[in-house]
């Protein structure tokens, strides 16, 4: 991933309400009336003898999938990646593989591609010669691509022992008839033009536990608008443009080049060895909420007497104070913020908890955050963020319940910063300061004066071979201690332990050289 995590995502869309339920069939019982809705939907893309006589396909096409985790603001415009896609799918014997090759900024050639397959209960990647296991979304997604794509939603919802009818909705300004089901414990929605009688949208609500970037968010509604519909070779119309968003923000937008019916493949296209296929078993217990905290290679590190920054995918740091301990951000997911809480108390024993500072407004930064908020602990965080933050404590957790979910009508005791704020005192007295400069606008630096200590957030990260993640990062938080006068001697971060600041320097001047 981009290590630049400003992200951001929007409440649940609420569909509008169609006045014209008069549009509706004939009144039949619920049941009857969905099934005729689908049957009809059938009948309009090519018959159900076409598409229960599909066994494979091959879809060749284009695209780009927004970085909407990594961007710098919540609304967009975000970063994006670009794909070129070869996907095998066997009906079969349910199994699927996908080629991707992307480019984007990190990666401006196209790269050789990873190759995930679908198979036999289990997922497996292969770029070059190197295989991994999979993980269990992406076992789940491909297991969803096969069960409700347009070729096979219609046929899913069909199957269904139970499929309702849903009041009639607005789409594109279009009148769509709403039909339900569940697939997998899964609420899904597909959406039939009132004018056509075709699919416009198909609906997916479910939790990702085990993705860093989704799992925070609870239940997650996925939306595919279909479109660019076209007339293949024996009589099925299929939609050449899959347009997808999730909770109301666009994602992934892709496009069909070549698409090949009842395609044959490699037979030993969809081979797992058993040695892959027992990692991924293991691979796939993992979530984010049973994470262990920290890293077994890289043990917490007093940077002074009191203040513990523990390494992990996402650092926290703990900060005792006389009164309490204060928690430099809240990554990951409530589950790990309880460890994070824990190993405090540990440390720290009697000490409470008096606060949490949220430095950013990424997914994975504040993705903790529910766990602070459910145990009524303040939560410091930039103006700016807010409004994120607040979408994220008021997201469902239907599925998986957290300390929030389970904890209804609970308040968030924000402290919102807009300037310089203070937080305790003694030694380990903190300065809090919006950055407020063009990648840094979400950012919150921390500051001990006593130390000549600076905390940077995310702008401060080492790339493989020892140098830093754009330099423009760097440039800015120097920019930002100089107009606040701050005498800086080492700083830490999210994603750096503990360095001189001369490091900075020298790295801003060593960009600004002339090649």
């Amino acid at each position: 991933m981009l290590n630049r995590g400003i992200a951001a995502i929007t409440l649940l869309l609420a569909s509008l309400q169609s006045p014209y339920l008069s549009l509706a069939s004939p009144r039949l019982p619920a049941d009857d009336h969905a099934r005729a809705l689908v049957r009809a939907a059938i009948e309009k893309i090519g018959g159900e003898a076409q598409l229960r006589s599909l066994k494979s396909l091959r879809i060749d096409g284009v695209g780009h999938t927004y970085f909407v985790e990594q961007s710098e603001r919540p609304e967009g415009p975000w970063i994006v990646n670009y794909e070129q896609v070869t996907e095998y799918r066997d009906y079969e014997s349910q199994r699927l593989q996908r080629t991707t090759l992307t480019r984007n900024i990190l990666e401006t050639q196209w790269t050789s591609g990873v190759t995930m397959t679908i198979a036999d209960g289990a997922a497996a990647g292969r770029s070059g010669d190197r295989t991994f296991p999979g993980s269990a979304i992406d076992l789940s997604e491909g297991q969803e691509a096969l069960a409700l794509s347009p070729e096979r939603v219609l046929l899913t919802a069909l199957d269904a022992r139970e499929l309702r009818v849903e009041p009639d909705q607005v789409l594109q300004g279009v009148a769509q008839h709403v039909v339900s089901f569940n697939w997998r414990d899964c609420p899904v929605h597909i959406y039939l033009s009132s004018q056509t009688e075709m699919p416009t949208a198909v609906d997916v609500v479910r939790s990702y536990p085990d993705s860093f970037f989704w799992g925070i968010w609870g239940d997650v509604r996925t939306r595919t608008y279909l479109s660019l519909w076209n007339l293949e070779p024996g009589g099925l119309r299929y939609p050449r443009q899959w347009n997808v968003e999730r909770n109301g923000t666009p994602l992934h937008e892709f496009t069909i080049t070549t698409l090949t019916l009842n395609a044959p493949s490699p037979a030993d296209s969809f081979s797992i060895s058993p040695e892959t296929k027992k990692a991924f078993e293991s691979n796939s217990l993992r979530t984010i909420d049973n994470l262990p905290l920290g890293r077994p290679d890289r043990p917490a590190i007093e940077i002074v007497p009191g203040v513990v920054q523990i390494p992990g995918n996402w650092n926290a740091t703990l900060v005792r104070q006389p009164d309490g301990v204060v928690i430099i951000e809240a990554p990951i997911s409530s589950g790990y913020s309880d460890k994070v809480i824990a190993e405090a108390k540990k440390r720290f024993p009697g000490a409470p908890i008096k606060a949490v500072i949220s430095t950013s407004d990424s997914w994975p930064h504040f993705g903790g955050i529910r766990e602070y908020v459910a145990r009524h602990i303040p939560v410091y965080a930039l103006d700016l963020n807010r409004p994120i933050l607040e979408r994220l404590i008021s997201s469902p957790h239907h599925s998986n319940p957290d300390s929030l979910e389970r904890a209804p009508g609970t308040k968030a005791q924000f402290r919102i910063v807009s300037s310089k704020t203070l937080i305790g005192s003694g030694p380990n007295r903190l300065e809090i300061y919006p950055i407020r400069t063009e990648t840094g606008e979400r950012m919150l630096m921390v500051y001990f004066p006593e130390h000549k200590l600076l905390y940077g957030a995310d702008l401060l990260q080492r790339m493989p071979d020892g140098s830093f993640f754009m330099p423009e990062y760097l440039l800015e938080l120097s920019e930002a201690a100089q107009r606040e006068k701050l005498s800086v001697e080492r700083v830490f971060a999210i994603h750096l332990s503990v360095r001189p600041w001369a490091e900075i320097e020298a790295a801003i001047s060593k960009a600004k050289a002339v090649n």
